[in-house]
């Protein structure tokens, strides 16, 4: 039996898992972070944050005095991006005392994102550059198909935009939703639903690779202003409205003609202590 310290956060209840740096430790197997983020044997969670100095991965060739959040999935897989998340780990970061004032620089997988706490409990995390593809692809969800527009924001999404007649808290999202063609998300894709309400104002709801739905996805209420700014030609701030609560996602038209984004929401640290991951699962 292994036991290690954890802490539980979420953001907009988007909720995670967080291990606290440990060079002793090695890095948890995809059968640990399953078992960890299991809601019914483990702690549950959608993902997996820990936090590593970024100079101790191997792959970072940037400074490695800043924190690291390496993620991963509920099933284990590795992610590269998750904005959520991100506003999470910064709270865990200025709790524990590892970042000092209220801005701070975080490594991940997508390079340097930096971040802001404000002290109404909301955190802004600037993301970077989004991009929208120009070609739709199909998503089919319990035999109905429709068009979606592809993003990325430093990890892939789907956005459909829905006529605005159909619902979206009365879709069907029990089962993952299926692309075409499958060449265009070789690593599986996040897709979002979308209805407009109003001018800069959308609900939305998402399912995450490797998770499943969840009450919200940070990078997938950037695509979805994304994919809405190049509808409606209005960069907003868009408000977008998650079965978890509400983000506002600000965007920037940069010299390039790039899109810049920045998200702010909620960011809870709701509980800590320590965890024994049974001999059965730490077992490889």
């Amino acid at each position: 039996m292994v036991t290690t310290r954890f802490i539980k956060g979420h953001g907009t209840g988007n909720d995670f898992v967080i291990l606290p740096d440990d060079r002793s430790a090695a890095a948890p197997s995809a059968r640990e972070i399953r078992w960890l983020c299991d809601r019914r044997f483990g702690i549950g969670g959608d993902g997996l944050l820990r936090a590593l100095p970024a100079g101790d991965v191997p792959q970072w060739d940037g400074d490695p005095d800043l924190w690291f959040m390496d993620y991963y999935n509920a099933d284990g897989s590795v992610a590269q991006m998750c904005g959520n998340g991100l506003r999470v780990f910064a709270r865990f970061l200025r709790t524990e005392g590892l970042i000092d004032g209220d801005e701070a620089e975080v490594a991940t997988r997508s390079g340097v994102k930096r971040v802001r706490l404000f002290d109404d409990g909301t955190v802004h995390a600037e993301l970077g550059p989004v991009w929208v593809g120009d070609g739709p692809v199909s998503i089919s969800t319990t035999g109905q198909s429709r068009q979606a527009r592809p993003a990325d924001v430093g990890n892939p999404h789907a956005v459909v935009v829905l006529d605005g007649h159909e619902s979206v808290t009365g879709m069907d999202l029990s089962s993952a939703p299926v692309w075409s063609p499958a060449e265009a998300f070789p690593e599986g894709v996040n897709v979002e639903f979308v209805r407009q309400v109003g001018r800069t104002h959308v609900q939305m709801r998402v399912f995450e690779r490797g998770v499943g739905e969840t009450l919200s996805c940070g990078t997938g209420t950037v695509a979805v202003a994304a994919v809405m700014a190049r509808r409606t030609g209005d960069l907003g701030p868009w408000r977008v409205d998650v079965p978890g609560g509400r983000i506002t996602v600000e965007l920037a038209q940069s010299q390039n003609g790039e899109m810049q984004a920045s998200l702010t929401g909620s960011a809870v640290l709701v509980a800590q202590g320590e965890v024994h991951i049974p001999d059965d699962v730490v077992s490889r």
